[in-house]
């Protein structure tokens, strides 16, 4: 079934109480996101994660490669609250009574998968979903009932609505003696997620999403501000948006190497690396880099377009070759959902929202990358100039 925003407030609500009475009822929780996750995705899965832990509840997030350096305040966080960080989750040494997965459009791209699909087909284990990606090549994953999936500007803002719910329960916090829900490290991790997937708001185009951005971001900002102390901490949104931005010396090297090869069509700014350049980056740099960079460089491409950045990049070779796509819209230019170019050409691996979106082709269905290329363009350029 392709997800789809809720249908009303009072049907989110009653998703959202669902999901309290799991916190408060059942114990051992494994934290789930997709492969590679970005800022949203372990913000998202951090935040959940300290909720469960105000119950005194035992979690799990799964986090098969090296993290961002980006994110290990994220991390240090985990080992601060006692949340379990498993390097590995190919051998999940207990059982538990719920999996949580965050930000992941469908069951096919959650980390390990083949290895926690067991656990999650296991009688008696609850799955919980909390996702901001719908339609497109989307696929429920949670149980029925327990699916927080709408539109969002993040996952990280559903997860921030679901703590200010549980804020207001103050019948339940009293007798689980929770004195501070909205913790300095809950609303870090929230905001992170919240600014880091929108580029601080400029990837957003619908007004609900405008809304619910600018009041989650002011609100949560706030409480950050109040609460930080020190002052080499995160202060603000700010300074957590300056982190974001940083890159090593090694990505900058990286980043030049793959803007070198930019090009442009009318609306697109786009790169095409080749199997031989693939070849020399693999060399100089690790995946973890290799793929902060080609986010930035999509984002870069756009924002110097107008309207659309695409990186293309071939991960593998032989019968086992992966074509991966990266495609960006410019903060200036929200005149078209990204994910339209997944239905309208009928991509099957790929998810994201309406101004980032990423997918991939096996490289045995394309013959010629150039050719496959130049037509996915010319088609983005018919689409754009029938919207305006």
């Amino acid at each position: 079934m392709t997800k789809m925003s809720i249908r009303s407030i009072r049907e989110k609500n009653a998703i959202i109480d669902r999901i309290i009475d799991v916190f408060r009822e059942k114990d051992g929780f494994l934290i789930l996101g997709h492969k590679s996750p970005d800022e949203d995705c372990i913000a998202s899965m951090v935040a959940v994660s300290l909720l469960l832990s105000k119950f005194t509840r035992e979690v799990s997030i799964c986090l098969s490669g090296s993290v961002h350096p980006h994110f290990h305040y994220l991390l240090n966080i985990c080992r601060y609250n006692t949340i379990s960080v498993l390097g590995s989750c190919g051998d999940l040494q207990r059982s538990y009574g719920a999996v949580v997965v965050c930000d992941t459009p469908k069951p096919s791209m959650i980390e390990s998968f083949d290895h926690v699909k067991p656990l999650m087909e296991r009688p008696g284990t609850l799955i919980i979903e909390i996702d901001h990606h719908i339609g497109g090549d989307s696929e429920y994953i949670g149980n029925e009932g327990y699916r927080l999936v709408t539109e969002a500007s993040s996952t990280s803002e559903l997860v921030g609505h679901l703590a200010f719910k549980l804020s207001a329960k103050r019948d339940l916090l009293e007798r689980f003696q929770i004195e501070d829900l909205l913790s300095r490290n809950l609303v870090l991790a929230i905001l992170t997620g919240i600014i880091g997937d929108t580029n601080m708001g400029q990837f957003l185009g619908s007004r609900r999403e405008r809304k619910y951005y600018n009041y989650f971001s002011t609100v949560l900002n706030r409480i950050l501000i109040a609460k930080t102390v020190k002052a080499t901490n995160f202060a603000n949104i700010e300074d957590i948006f300056t982190e974001l931005q940083k890159h090593s010396s090694k990505e900058e090297k990286c980043f030049d190497f793959v803007m070198s090869r930019k090009r442009f069509t009318a609306s697109v700014g786009f790169v095409l690396l080749t199997d031989d350049e693939m070849d020399a980056l693999r060399k100089n740099y690790d995946s973890d880099t290799f793929i902060s960079v080609t986010r930035a460089a999509a984002n870069s491409l756009a924002e110097e377009s107008g309207k659309l950045g695409l990186v293309v990049y071939t991960e593998g070779r032989g019968e086992k070759a992966l074509v991966q796509f990266r495609l960006r819209r410019s903060h200036l230019y929200r005149g078209f959902d990204l994910r339209e170019v997944l239905s309208r050409f009928a991509i099957a691996d790929g998810g994201g929202h309406e101004g980032a979106i990423g997918f991939r082709m096996p490289g045995g269905d394309i013959v010629n990358i150039e050719d496959f290329v130049a037509r996915l363009l010319s088609g983005i350029e018919t689409v754009l100039g029938m919207v305006g």
